[in-house]
């Protein structure tokens, strides 16, 4: 449709070791690439640091999604330096999420306003599995408030060739 660009893109597991769910030859074909851990959540925290790390150092790496795991009231955020992972992603160029679900904000306002100390943009999702959860927007607009991001600093707010630019910088 004239005035909307799709851009294609996956969410990948991060492995246990590090590595990406997905063969090198998809991840180049795509726009962007989100990777998440989403097993072996029990790691040691050095381990698990590593491992995000590890995975956030993968050439075709853009986002880094629901960065510590957490659920309110349900599942602890995994251990992990969260700091470190930032700092990475920092030296990396690679953003990190804010998901805005309820049950998520995560990352919680302090890891946001270390991202924007630290330079790395942040993308805020909705966590939606169906258009109903699309408004669930506004609760990660006030978490990346209370984390002092401005326009600038959120990914997904950028004007189109600002974000455009912002997905070929790896000269893909």
């Amino acid at each position: 449709l004239e005035g909307i660009r799709l851009f294609q893109s996956l969410e990948v597991d991060i492995l246990k070791d590090g590595s990406l769910d997905m063969p090198d030859e998809v991840l180049e074909s795509l726009d962007l690439v989100l990777v998440s851990v989403h097993s072996f959540m029990h790691m040691e925290k050095t381990a698990m640091t590593e491992r995000v790390i590890r995975a956030l150092g993968h050439p075709e790496v853009d986002i880094l999604a629901h960065p510590t795991g957490r659920i309110l009231n349900r599942r602890e955020p995994y251990a992990l330096d969260v700091d470190a992972v930032l700092q990475a992603a920092a030296e990396l160029d690679v953003a990190v999420e804010l998901n805005a679900h309820p049950e998520r904000l995560d990352l919680h306002d302090g890891h946001v306003r270390r991202a924007k100390e630290l330079g790395v943009k942040v993308a805020i999702n909705t966590d939606a599995h169906s258009t109903r959860d699309l408004h669930l927007i506004r609760y990660g607009v006030d978490q990346a408030r209370r984390g002092w991001l401005e326009r600038g600093d959120v990914l997904n707010a950028l004007p189109l060739s600002e974000f455009e630019g912002w997905i070929q910088r790896k000269n893909r």
